[in-house]
């Protein structure tokens, strides 16, 4: 089994509209840093890489600047945020409150079939095979992806479609600063590996120890981030 965003190509995925495609497209660019932080956007060129027309592109840049992902300035164009470091503390903090609820909620409330998925990503996460010391730039964006998956997937899997989209935003927005100092992170391995203690008590069902594994996860997050600034 191969983790993968929740995102697919605009050409895929006919159940979503163009707009919703090219929004989690450029999303998923923009936390990763493929689009670099004050980079200029051209909706027509990207509008042009996606096979799609301006408008569902310029409908998914809307949203991306209520997500501070973008900002628009008048006369001048539309251009990636930059990272700002200094917000770690303010998004920590929200995520230190809901993360374990979004773990607790999951734990109760997921679907037989949703538990099965928890622990076939469970499974796929314990098999990772990067070694703590390679720093190559693709393994440990790779490894970032599967973050991001795993998170969703427990967003998704507590069942509260509010609660899910606050916490995507907040999640996209820590791995952003992630990273921005990837390459002076030792390994992003454990980090990720954390998530099979999380994933295998969502799935049993144990709220408690999934909150505060949840918990953990997050602030293991913030001193990791600290610890090369």
């Amino acid at each position: 089994m191969t983790l993968t965003l929740e995102n697919q190509p605009v050409a895929g995925n006919p159940d979503l509209s163009l707009a919703e495609r090219a929004y989690r497209h450029l999303r998923d660019r923009l936390i990763m840093l493929e689009i670099r932080p004050g980079e200029a956007i051209n909706d027509g060129q990207l509008a042009a890489e996606l096979g799609i027309g301006r408008t569902p592109v310029r409908e998914a840049l809307k949203r991306l600047e209520s997500d501070h992902l973008v900002v628009s300035y008048p006369r001048r164009g539309t251009f990636a945020t930059t990272v700002d470091i200094t917000e770690l503390a303010d998004v920590s903090d929200v995520r230190e409150l809901l993360e374990p609820l979004a773990a607790r909620r999951a734990a109760t409330n997921a679907s037989p079939d949703m538990r099965a998925e928890l622990r076939n990503v469970a499974r796929t996460i314990g098999a990772i095979d990067a070694k703590p010391a390679d720093k190559r730039d693709d393994i440990m964006r790779e490894l970032m992806r599967y973050d991001l998956t795993v998170h969703r997937l427990i967003y998704r899997a507590a069942g509260n479609p509010h609660l899910e989209d606050t916490l995507i935003r907040y999640d996209n927005l820590a791995t952003r600063i992630w990273c921005l100092v990837l390459d002076k992170v030792p390994s992003v391995t454990g980090h990720i590996t954390e998530h099979v203690e999380l994933l295998e008590a969502i799935a049993d069902g144990d709220a408690d120890r999934a909150g505060q594994l949840a918990l953990a996860h997050v602030s293991s997050f913030e001193q990791a981030v600290r610890s090369v600034l």
